[in-house]
């Protein structure tokens, strides 16, 4: 047992030498699409896919965008309840709303729902990337409230999920966000709000 140990390890330093040669990762795949970022074709195809993840999604334009997220807070809290932003969050866009102060996972969870931007999105995988930055916030305001209301920018929407990771540093405290929260690990039954928000509204600003 001991001869064939020494035999294996002896073997793994040869191969790995002193420096090992940094290898060329073959990139053969398609790393572009055809279609430019924020064109109709790629909103149109990021739509359709975070519908069908049951995701609710709000077109608006830039001047409007204030009063569609008012407006879609309306409609999924009915009965009201506070609202959290990161501190970044620009000011129009919900005045009202509780900006984050470090507040505990007990205190997050008083919030009915929040509202942040987002980094970039990929509308193939209808994919919607949160980085951590100041309009952003950390990653526990999204995982904790119930209804998580993200604001999407036209000119953010790519084809591929290449062309998305091209937009991220790997860096930064990247959150994957692909439709509501959901799992099918008990009998295949879907249960949302697992490990996150229940409710995913996007805000789509195509103008």
């Amino acid at each position: 047992m001991s001869a064939a140990r020494d035999e294996i390890l002896a073997r793994i330093r040869a191969a790995l030498g002193d420096r090992p040669a940094t290898v060329e990762v073959p990139r053969g795949y398609r790393r572009a699409g055809a279609e430019a970022p924020g064109s109709p074709p790629l909103l149109a195809l990021l739509e359709d896919r975070l519908v069908d993840y049951r995701a609710s999604v709000h077109r608006t334009t830039g001047a409007e965008l204030g009063q569609t997220v008012r407006t879609v807070l309306a409609e999924l809290l009915p009965a009201g309840g506070p609202v959290l932003v990161p501190p970044g969050l620009p000011a129009d866009w919900l005045p009202e709303a509780t900006p984050d102060r470090g507040f505990e996972a007990t205190e997050l969870d008083r919030f009915a729902a929040v509202v942040t931007a987002c980094a970039a999105a990929a509308a193939q995988t209808g994919t919607i990337v949160l980085d951590g930055s100041p309009d952003q916030g950390r990653r526990a305001l999204t995982l904790v409230p119930d209804v998580h209301v993200c604001v999407v920018r036209g000119d953010q929407v790519v084809e591929t999920v290449p062309e998305l990771l091209s937009r991220l540093a790997a860096t930064r405290p990247l959150t994957f966000v692909s439709g509501p929260s959901a799992t099918s690990d008990i009998e295949l039954q879907r249960v949302e709000g697992v490990h996150g928000p229940r409710t995913l509204a996007v805000v789509l600003v195509t103008s």
